[in-house]
């Protein structure tokens, strides 16, 4: 009777996984694939090559790799290993190899309208992953400091424009300061502080997380009226290399402007501007 039952169990057994092999589900029916989540946060500078992997498998390994993209516009990009390959994005995102044959999505020249939410899937022999990545950029504000009257005072003011995340400005001296935030459409943010003007020379500082180091404005005042002489300092193998922006020489009733384009390296790049502003 029990060697009865032993028979029994094992053609129970065989059936199981016979149909297993012909439904194409695992055929261990009592074990499911493991499938690993992972979510994180990856952020770029503007203007980078960006190469995004979702698994350590090699191209050779896996079964396939789908990639949903979802930034201001969704499309997807997938790959098989059995040639059935999909890409509805356009903007030059590709699917690439490195030389150890690990794959990863290629992003060539990373903008504002590459950021948005990236998820991966891909599938190789007892397992599974899946990759939520948050993707967002880092952009270089323009930086300009100037004096300007405000009702019957004069007022020194510091801005850092359309720059990614939001900069951060301080002043020297501490005073009555205001601080303004605003964004654009393309989601790029200017900040703006303005310090009631002191008799001594004032500088502001801005700093960003596109930068190496902080940058200084320095304002300074001349007798009867009000001139910006604005320098640059920036921190390279601890030194510091200030330069000095052109003075402007016009008659009161005229506004002049002098622009000061300097690139050190990719990543201390600015544009200056210089304003003098009298009161008639």
């Amino acid at each position: 009777m029990k060697e009865m039952m032993w028979v029994f169990a094992l053609i129970i057994l065989s059936a199981c996984e016979t149909w297993s092999l012909e439904t194409g589900a695992i055929t261990n029916s009592s074990a499911s694939v493991p499938k690993v989540y992972v979510v994180r946060n990856s952020t770029f500078n503007v203007g980078s090559e960006v190469n995004l992997t979702c698994s350590k498998k090699l191209w050779n390994e896996t079964f396939y790799v789908i990639w949903k993209i979802d930034t201001n516009k969704k499309c997807r990009i997938s790959h098989s290993n059995s040639g059935r390959n999909e890409d509805s994005c356009n903007g030059g995102m590709s699917l690439q190899n490195t030389s150890s044959s690990q794959s990863y999505l290629h992003i060539p020249n990373f903008s504002n309208d590459d950021v948005g939410v990236y998820n991966c899937e891909t599938a190789y022999p007892g397992g599974a992953d899946e990759h939520i990545i948050n993707v967002a950029i880092t952009v270089p504000p323009n930086i300009s400091a100037w004096f300007e009257w405000k009702g019957n005072k004069m007022v020194a003011v510091c801005k850092a424009e359309n720059g990614q995340p939001a900069a951060n400005i301080s002043w020297s001296h501490t005073g009555n300061s205001l601080l303004e935030t605003s964004s654009g459409s393309d989601g790029l943010i200017t900040v703006e502080s303005t310090l009631e003007l002191h008799e001594k020379n004032l500088s502001c500082i801005i700093t960003h997380p596109y930068w190496k180091s902080g940058k200084t404005l320095i304002l300074e005042t001349t007798k009867g009226q009000p001139v910006l002489a604005g320098f640059l300092f920036f921190a390279q193998k601890k030194l510091t290399m200030p330069k000095s922006c052109r003075q402007a020489n016009t008659s009161p009733s005229k506004l002049s402007q002098a622009e000061d384009v300097e690139e050190v390296e990719p990543y201390a790049s600015y544009v200056q501007r210089v304003n003098s502003i009298y009161n008639s």
